[in-house]
């Protein structure tokens, strides 16, 4: 029976803070509002855009009334923006590839929206690896929620699920999935302090861990 391994997207496989917080920059400025710096849009990232923007409102001091306004016009720059290829991560295509002509079925499971995730995956060269995309406006819930990981690993019964947060953790153990923990990505949490099956901080680690945990 062949393996179905799910990944997350932002902070695991791509560093993608500059490009989110380009969007969000842009957005903020054309309705006169206070910016936020890329180390605050770096803290925000993980449980999708919606929450992202709940809380930059928050940190601004701004209502939320604004909330509808402000992801319109997000989105429109982070889509209308292409993701550089140079974000993906040292490695990680490189270990995508080798997993790929494995055997392994490869599918991707992100909190962000399905329109943006599609739209970075094909900028980054990333689309080819993945049979299956889950974005986080793909279902009504989005994780910690694990039904998004479900639906992600489509009914296989031997799965691993790779990401670098909180989320992502909370997540795996929420669904009852092996979790290989990236530790490079935009955790805050110490490693120690997140349940997982295994870490790696070296994409060229990630087939060998496949392999043991399989």
């Amino acid at each position: 029976m062949s393996l179905t391994i799910a990944f997350d997207l932002d902070g695991t496989l791509i560093d993608s803070v500059g490009h989110i917080h380009h969007g969000v920059s842009q957005a903020l400025s054309e309705m006169g509002l206070p910016t936020v710096s890329r180390a605050d849009t770096q803290g925000f990232v993980g449980r999708g855009l919606p929450i992202l923007l709940q809380q930059v409102l928050d940190h601004i001091g701004a209502p939320q009334a604004h909330h509808a306004e402000l992801s319109r016009r997000t989105m429109f720059h982070y889509v209308g923006t292409p993701s550089d290829p140079a974000s993906v991560y040292p490695g990680a295509r490189d270990a995508l590839t080798d997993l790929k002509a494995q055997g392994f079925r490869l599918t991707l499971c992100t909190n962000k929206p399905i329109e943006a995730s599609r739209a970075c995956l094909r900028d980054t060269g990333l689309d080819k690896f993945f049979d299956i995309v889950i974005g986080g406006d793909s279902l009504p819930t989005r994780k910690p929620d694990p039904e998004m990981l479900f639906a992600a690993l489509d009914g296989a019964t031997q799965v691993l699920y790779v990401g670098d947060s909180e989320t992502d953790a909370e997540t795996a153990q929420r669904g009852q999935v092996p979790f290989l923990l990236y530790t490079e990505g935009y955790r805050t949490t110490p490693v120690e302090a997140l349940p997982h099956t295994a870490r790696f901080s070296d994409f060229a680690d990630l087939p060998g861990l496949v392999q043991i945990h399989m």
